[in-house]
């Protein structure tokens, strides 16, 4: 007969759910662990793309930003200005979106000649979808679902790692903090998953917290519970489940211009060329966008659109007399916007510098390890004809304070308690079934 060592009931269903979280997590990891760590260097991609657009040789007339505005409107039929953007410089062609049925399209304008240079779909640029490959995976709120629900598996993915990396009663930092090369390919992939675990732990945690107020379910739980609370200071400024975050995201009291839902009316001659001259003396963080008024009359919207969001500010323009109506600043808006300004920042790896992408890059490559090496790890030691799940042995007790943890999380994260229900009954069902039951491990092995 066997001898079991104490706790090796929790061991074992720790070990257990590590794994099936694993088994469902792990090509998500992988997708966005890829996807986040090239969208980490937009600036840097975004710059070489569009580097052909920003050796415009200068001549002595230079057109007015009004002018400008009308040849992007007039390469798309049937558009109409939804912004401008700041050039970043006199050798810049100037872009222009304009708002279609369709969609935006960015138009480049040559703003010598009026010619324009390029005209691409917004949602179609190179880094759009990059980042919804990463947020929906190109499926719309449908991906944004199920990427929230990787998101919170792989919260319990992590939790229940470091539970099993947890030392009990060994010596040395071999295979805790770094693998150990001596004990064979396998002892070499279980330590590098472990050692490469616990390092990203941390990181990793942060990255899926951050990540959240974006997805589509989170997103909305978020809001909702700051609408109850009164802490909700006027429309968030980021996507919710890919939705476009307000042109008037910070300044409430001008609320209302969601997005390319925004239908922008028909403005007076002067008003675009002073709002420009308002937007470029505010020497707001680039790029700057101005964009008209909406169906009343409330002025034209400055605002920042700079990666790092801590650096953002808006501003409401007169477009009669150019005089700033409004201006609300990043530290300005409610702590808990703020805060999530920083989180954004960071996870998207904009908060400070190259460092930051450096940082989010090794933490992906490091996620990447992981998954990996889970993967081996548990092909080399899959038995013939199952699945490969660790032995069941009978259920241990749960206390209060798992169950009183497991709710908690569960009304932190909906999404997470409504999948965790599911995964239960599956499980439930699936234990009548015997066939399924072994090749899945389902079946328990009585003490």
């Amino acid at each position: 007969m066997s001898v079991r060592l104490p706790g090796s009931r929790w061991y074992n269903a720790v070990w257990r759910w590590h794994f099936y979280a694993g088994m469902f997590c792990v090509p998500f990891v992988l997708w966005l662990a890829i996807t986040g760590s090239i969208y980490a260097w937009r600036p840097q991609i975004e710059a070489w793309l569009d580097r052909p657009y920003d050796s415009v040789v200068p001549t002595a007339a230079r057109a007015t930003p009004e002018a400008i505005a009308a040849a992007a409107v007039a390469a798309v039929p049937g558009s109409r200005l939804h912004k401008y953007e700041l050039p970043p410089s006199d050798r810049s062609a100037v872009r222009v979106l304009v708002g279609t049925d369709g969609g935006d399209r960015r138009v480049y304008v040559d703003p010598y000649r009026l010619t324009p240079l390029k005209v691409v779909t917004e949602d179609d640029r190179p880094m759009q979808i990059v980042s919804r490959l990463h947020g929906e995976l190109l499926a719309g709120a449908w991906g944004s679902y199920i990427v929230e629900i990787a998101a919170c598996w792989t919260l319990v993915m992590i939790l229940t790692g470091l539970y099993l990396w947890w030392p009990r009663g060994r010596k040395g930092l071999a295979g805790i903090l770094y693998p150990r090369l001596s004990g064979g390919r396998r002892l070499f992939w279980r330590d590098l998953h472990a050692v490469t675990g616990i390092w990203v732990s941390l990181l990793a945690l942060f990255v899926i917290a951050t990540g959240l107020p974006w997805a589509k379910a989170w997103g909305s739980y978020f809001k909702e519970i700051r609408s109850v609370t009164g802490t909700l200071d006027g429309p968030v400024d980021w996507t919710i489940g890919g939705r476009k975050p307000s042109d008037d995201a910070m300044l409430d009291e001008h609320a209302g211009h969601m997005g390319m839902a925004m239908v922008h009316q028909g403005y007076r001659a002067g008003e675009l060329n002073r709002a420009v001259a308002a937007a470029t003396a505010l020497h707001f963080a680039p790029p700057v966008l101005v964009s008209p008024p909406g169906k009343e009359p409330r002025g034209w919207t400055v605002s920042s659109d700079a990666a790092d969001r801590p650096l953002r500010a808006q501003a409401v323009v007169d477009g009669a007399t150019g005089a700033v109506l409004a201006r609300k600043d990043f530290g300005e808006r409610h702590w808990i916007d703020r805060a999530v300004g920083y989180g954004i920042a960071t996870h998207e790896g904009q908060l400070f510098g190259i460092a930051n992408q450096v940082l989010i890059t090794l933490g992906a490559l490091m996620l990447m390890t992981l998954s990996v090496s889970a993967a081996i790890s548990w092909w080399r030691r899959r038995p013939s004809g199952r699945l490969g799940a660790p032995l069941p042995l009978s259920r241990p007790r749960f206390g209060g304070a798992l169950i009183a943890t497991v709710i908690a999380l569960g009304l932190a994260m909906p999404l997470f308690g409504a999948s965790l229900l599911v995964v239960l009954a599956v499980e439930h069902g699936l234990k009548r079934w015997s066939g399924i039951a072994r090749w899945l491990g389902l079946r328990t092995i009585r003490a």
